[in-house]
């Protein structure tokens, strides 16, 4: 649908102008002073919330999810070649392509066993646990302060980072772990399957930008391309 395209695309141009900012500050050395939290954190999930919502809600599109998240894992797997091999920033390990392809993954499971997650009410309850769980990198679940510490035992090791339990010395340039991040996708394809049930908001039909539309439609090598765009081009300009 025309109208998701749309607002990937938005969300892509974002994407581009965010890590142009990132770039110029954390590895040029502009003053941007206003490129900080909180603002950062927000623009950040904006973007990247956007993502997974509106891939989650075009599930219902697709005729072949193991596909699709076999190429979003094999992507992944070569950002971080690349990323660790080009040594410019810290190498990205669990980035948004790898929960791309995980939800994917996950979401297909479900399908083929006719548990999809659809309905308002699915909806509701995914995006409530996502929220709940946003700390759970931090070593806790909950909203404000009423928090939940997790056992200490589940970030010890380093082989549930993928997961979302970041384990002893794990960085990541971009970290968009399975919880809570695939609870947005599952909630985005509950809300999918609703409106394809139910019937599409007349906005979002009627939502139209051919070069946005463009630009949501090619989002995965806009998204492999852009920094090394960006760098390049800094670098010559420097």
């Amino acid at each position: 649908m025309a109208g998701f395209d749309v607002i990937r695309g938005f969300s892509v141009v974002s994407m581009v102008l965010f890590h142009l900012c990132y770039d110029l500050r954390f590895i040029y050395g502009y003053r941007l002073d206003w490129f900080a939290p909180p603002l950062q954190d927000i623009w950040r999930a904006s973007i990247s919330w956007t993502f997974l919502l509106v891939a989650g809600c075009m599930c219902s599109f697709s005729r072949n999810g193991f596909k699709r998240a076999q190429r979003y894992l094999l992507v992944a797997g070569a950002v971080y070649v690349v990323t660790s091999v080009a040594a410019v920033d810290t190498p990205i390990s669990f980035g948004i392509i790898f929960c791309m392809g995980a939800s994917t993954l996950i979401e297909a499971f479900l399908k083929k066993t006719h548990l999809a997650p659809q309905g308002p009410a699915a909806f509701l309850i995914l995006f409530c646990i996502f929220l709940l769980t946003r700390g759970v990198g931090a070593g806790h679940i909950g909203l404000g302060s009423y928090q939940l510490q997790l056992p200490d035992a589940l970030y010890a090791t380093p082989y549930f980072s993928w997961l979302g339990f970041p384990g002893p010395q794990f960085m990541s340039g971009d970290y968009y772990p399975v919880i809570p991040y695939a609870l947005l996708y599952l909630a985005g394809s509950a809300l999918g399957r609703t409106m394809r049930t139910a019937g599409y908001p007349a906005w979002l039909s009627t939502l139209s930008c051919p070069p946005l539309e463009w630009v949501g439609q090619h989002a995965l090598p806009i998204y492999v391309l852009h920094q090394p765009l960006i760098i390049g081009l800094l670098d010559l300009l420097a």
